[in-house]
């Protein structure tokens, strides 16, 4: 970089570069000024968890950290985070925390209102394949299915039954990944 602040780098139109980031991503849902009671929220958040779930087992990570997004009435922010003891890439350990971070942040809720709730995983690594998993073997096949059927027959082709007959939101479109610097070409 030069002291004009220039930085020649090659830029790619249509791609984002996928690397070992802070962060793989995040997903909200705006949800209006109006009040909504525990169990809407709850469900909000499964859909938001279960999004971003699928999206950092397709990213082939593993996170440690999640981390609860919320924007009030006032327009005020706030996060929760939690880290894991040991990375994952199953959603309902990741559920887990953010159901907890959810509950915390309760009082405050019903206190201020609640606009926006956001879900970020964080801590992201490459999954360990010496790494005993703690899990159960399960949850992993389920969710590898769940991942499966979305990938061939679209999102709304399988969903949890708590979602059913609900406006999941609005979804970004994604970018195609291209190998950061440190990875290898596919």
């Amino acid at each position: 970089m030069s002291s004009r602040a220039v930085k020649k780098v090659r830029v790619v139109l249509g791609a984002r570069v996928r690397a070992l980031r802070e962060d793989l991503g995040y997903t909200q849902r705006a949800l209006g000024r109006r009040a909504r009671p525990p169990t809407e929220l709850d469900t909000i958040l499964v859909g938001l968890v279960d999004r971003l779930g699928g999206r950092l087992r397709g990213a082939d990570r593993v996170c440690r950290t999640v981390t609860l997004r919320l924007r009030f009435d006032d327009f005020m922010r706030a996060t929760r985070s939690h880290t894991l003891p040991e990375p994952t890439d199953q959603t309902q350990a990741v559920l887990a925390v953010a159901r907890g971070l959810l509950a915390e942040a309760l009082p405050t809720i019903r206190a201020r209102g609640l606009t926006l709730m956001g879900i970020t995983f964080s801590g992201l690594t490459t999954p360990d394949p010496n790494q005993l998993e703690l899990a159960s073997d399960r949850q992993a096949a389920l969710d590898a299915a769940t991942d499966s059927v979305r990938e061939r027959f679209g999102n709304e082709a399988i969903t949890r039954a708590v979602l059913v007959g609900r406006d999941p939101g609005w979804t970004p479109p994604l970018l195609p990944d291209l190998p950061g610097p440190e990875e290898p070409p596919p």
